[in-house]
């Protein structure tokens, strides 16, 4: 029906409010479009061509004109993806998640209205060109061949072409399906560009596109642990990543968000209740299960700045 998750309410956490950065109606809506858009753009006979470049484009900048809106009333909410982790159609969920933690990323780091819907309808599409590839390449359940990541590594070039010939979908918007994988020092694909030579949409949106595909639950595999995407982020900081990006990317993102369940390495279990600001990794947890998987009588909190030698080993996303 469209419901990939639900909160469960809980006396003994019922003092967590959960603010939503995006409402989610506003995040259906967006998941909605971009299965249409791209649908369009990938079949055009379906759709006269003076609609499909009027329309597409512009339904797309009139979502994010909510989105921003919504983004912008709540200044001090964490942007955070636990509750919209989906194997099926992936791909449609992970261009949400993307343009939803790019448009984060922008608006920390100024700039304009223009610039953010831009890149939000850049993101929102920069995997367009992948509905092109043969899909049992696509989804494969295993690792690929040569051949077949050749094959992949078509997809940017696909979708800049497929873009740039819509009259309402900005160049630079495309240039970001062209450059999204793209790395600083020159590695990247399909024209191994080097540093500025990359456009800024499209070195936000590498950032936002590999955590997002680090972390996130597939048909072929089990989405890696926040911190842990966190730290190969970091780690390729001035090689793949612009430093600068990844660090307005901590200040904006919640990796362990509020109401979060985790299991610690002790066993025990329970919900994140605070996140430290500089320290997302390391939140502070309200224990409801001891490690017999017993709900404990009263619950408590563990705060893991102050516990250095217990971590999260597992979460539910």
């Amino acid at each position: 029906m469209g419901i990939t998750s639900v909160y469960i309410e809980d006396d003994r956490t019922a003092d967590i409010v959960i603010e939503d950065v995006i409402s989610q109606q506003t995040r259906q809506e967006a998941l909605g479009l971009v299965h249409t858009s791209i649908a369009d753009l990938t079949a055009p006979e379906r759709l006269p061509r003076h609609f499909q470049q009027k329309q597409i484009g512009r339904s797309i900048r009139d979502l994010f004109d909510v989105i921003l809106s919504e983004m912008k009333s709540k200044p001090n909410a964490t942007f955070h993806l636990s509750n919209i982790y989906s194997t099926d159609n992936f791909l449609y969920h992970h261009s949400v998640n993307v343009s939803i933690l790019a448009m984060a990323i922008g608006m920390e780091m100024g700039l304009t209205q223009k610039q953010l819907l831009d890149l939000g309808v850049g993101t929102l599409l920069h995997d367009v060109g992948k509905l092109s590839l043969p899909q049992e390449i696509l989804n494969k359940p295993g690792r690929l061949t040569v051949e077949e990541f050749e094959v992949i590594k078509q997809h940017p070039m696909v979708g800049y072409e497929i873009l740039r010939q819509q009259d309402d979908i900005s160049i630079l918007s495309a240039h970001v399906a062209l450059q999204h994988h793209e790395k600083l020092d020159g590695t990247g694909y399909p024209r191994g560009l080097k540093g500025d030579e990359i456009h800024l949409y499209a070195r936000i949106t590498a950032v936002a596109d590999v955590y997002e595909a680090l972390t996130a639950n597939r048909v072929y595999r089990k989405g890696q642990l926040p911190h842990l995407a966190l730290e190969l982020l970091l780690g390729s900081c001035g090689t793949h990543f612009q430093t600068d990006i990844v660090q307005k990317f901590l200040k904006t993102v919640s990796i362990y968000p509020l109401g979060m369940t985790v299991t610690l390495n002790t066993g025990e279990e329970g919900v994140v209740v605070e996140v430290a600001p500089r320290h997302p990794q390391r939140p502070t947890i309200r224990v409801l299960r001891n490690e017999r998987g017993e709900d404990v009588e009263q619950p408590y909190e563990i705060n893991l700045m102050d516990e250095l030698t217990t971590m999260i080993v597992a979460c539910e996303m």
